[in-house]
């Protein structure tokens, strides 16, 4: 249930309970997103959420899903609901531009496996999502002329976080309540958390990633970026399990949401290492400790833990992600090196001097760290750490024109993210209040793989943390 009194973001139960009443059709919703989608690229600055999106698609899905109201016959909870994918996935009949200008040059004509899935669970895709180009940056500075910088819905002169940047900004603005990201280096979590919604980074190969371009193929997770705790569950559901297109994932066991629900958190460990913990802006840390208490005040007990080697974590991450994307895209540095943006040049330029034995080495760091958690488990049912260590930065009139490339930025954000896609298990953020200047901050618990049912049932209990939602500054109400 969403909050009696102030603003709250609307979610997949308040688009249900209009098509059920009979308030509203799907169809009457896609038309308003319609009306919405020119509207926000006209605004200023223009939100750029929402990349590439065509009236005609929108309307087919929102009219068969209307007639499926009708006949009392619909398809899953997803069935009428707007959502995005972030341009990394294949999605028919868009480009698979993946933030770049050269890549896609014809429209697709088959779907990613997430995209075919949501289609078949009834939900309406509104188009696909900005994202940092290639997935290289953490800030979602994109100055291409397909892009431009999507801008955080909440202080619209501050970036929404990458790479799955358009996907945030689309459910913070309220576009869509769900939308679908990619997640090699905190790429769903941290601009979940700069725009103030929920973000969920599955279990390395829990969700397939088939039809997404394979930039990393060991660090990256697919997940969704919703406006409840409730929502990034259901779309879990629909989304999470064994892909034969994708090998990755085929041994998972199965996914379930148990215990979700409980009234408490009474029997559950929650380990805190407070060295690592407390490596974050002053204003964060003081909020973040107070949500381990709410935790901690539902029956929740808090174990001190010890996360060793985590400086090794961090720079045998980042020689895995960038070694892996170097492999992947050399052909397009050698050709469209002009055409790319600083930033993504840089990465690929600094990934060049990778060598095999560090390849290898980083991969021995993986299979230590690995076993570390394996242990830390046995005594604690997951991990908590502040989302990002700061808010969202600021965008400057430069990066407007040349992109931003700040590598103490990239590191500081992605900060508690690496662990999670190092190792593979899975992470979610949730929103727990906002700065002095107004922008979100969030806090994040990670748990042992497969165990995203941990992970929502604490996730519930953060959301009533938060005394109050803050109404963004962009912000469209599909539903009014």
């Amino acid at each position: 249930d969403s909050a009696p009194n102030g603003f709250s973001f609307k979610g997949i139960k308040d688009y249900l309970d209009c098509y059920w009443s009979g308030k509203l059709t799907p169809s009457q919703v896609a038309r308003n997103i319609i009306a919405m989608l020119e509207d926000c690229d006209k605004s200023t600055p223009p939100l750029r959420a929402i990349v590439q999106w065509d009236q005609e698609q929108i309307m087919l899905m929102a009219e068969a899903s209307t007639a499926r109201y009708r006949n009392k016959c619909t398809l899953s909870y997803l069935d009428g609901i707007p959502v995005c994918l972030k341009e990394e996935f294949k999605v028919a009949p868009y480009h698979h531009r993946v933030g770049t200008v050269y890549l896609g040059t014809e429209p697709e004509t088959e779907d990613a496996t997430v995209a075919k899935k949501l289609r078949e669970a009834g939900a309406i895709i509104i188009g696909v999502s900005n994202m940092h180009e290639l997935g290289t940056g953490t800030t979602g500075c994109n100055p291409n002329r397909y892009h431009k910088i999507p801008r955080n819905p909440y202080k619209p002169n501050h970036f929404t976080g990458g790479s799955s940047s358009g996907s945030a900004a689309a459910v913070a603005a309220g576009l869509c309540p769900v939308a679908i990201g990619t997640d090699g280096g905190g790429s769903v979590r941290i601009p979940a958390s700069f725009c103030g919604v929920v973000g969920l980074k599955g279990t390395f190969g829990r969700i397939s990633c088939h039809g997404s371009l394979p930039l990393s193929y060991s660090t990256v997770s697919v997940g969704p970026i919703c406006t409840s705790v409730a929502d990034a569950a259901i779309v879990y559901s629909i989304l999470a399990e064994p892909d034969p297109l994708y090998p990755y994932g085929l041994k998972q066991p199965k996914a379930t949401l148990s215990d979700m629900c409980a009234p408490d958190l009474k029997g559950l460990k929650l380990g805190v290492d407070w060295t690592f913990f407390k490596a974050c802006d002053a204003e964060i840390l003081s909020m973040c400790e107070k949500a381990v208490e709410h935790l901690q005040s539902l029956g929740a007990s808090v174990v001190e833990v010890s996360l060793p080697e985590m400086e090794e974590v961090k720079v045998a991450h980042v020689i895995c992600i960038l070694s892996e994307m170097r492999d992947f895209l050399q052909p397009d540095f050698n050709k469209h090196f002009e055409e790319m943006n600083l930033d993504t040049r840089a990465n690929l330029a600094l990934a060049s001097q990778f060598t095999a034995l560090d390849y290898i080495t980083a991969n021995r760091q993986r299979t230590r760290s690995m076993r570390f958690l394996r242990e830390i488990f046995t005594t604690v049912n997951c991990i908590l750490t502040p989302a990002v260590a700061s808010t969202a930065p600021r965008i400057f009139e430069s990066d407007l024109v040349t992109g931003s490339s700040d590598m103490s930025f990239t590191a500081r954000s992605m900060r508690f993210m690496q662990l999670g896609n190092f190792t593979g298990i899975p992470g979610l953020v949730v929103p727990i209040g906002y700065s002095t200047a107004g922008l979100p901050i969030s806090f994040q618990v990670m748990a042992k793989w497969w165990d995203e049912a941990v992970l929502l049932r604490i996730g519930l209990k953060l959301e009533q943390f938060r005394q109050q939602t803050k109404k963004p500054s962009i912000y469209y109400d599909i539903l009014a």
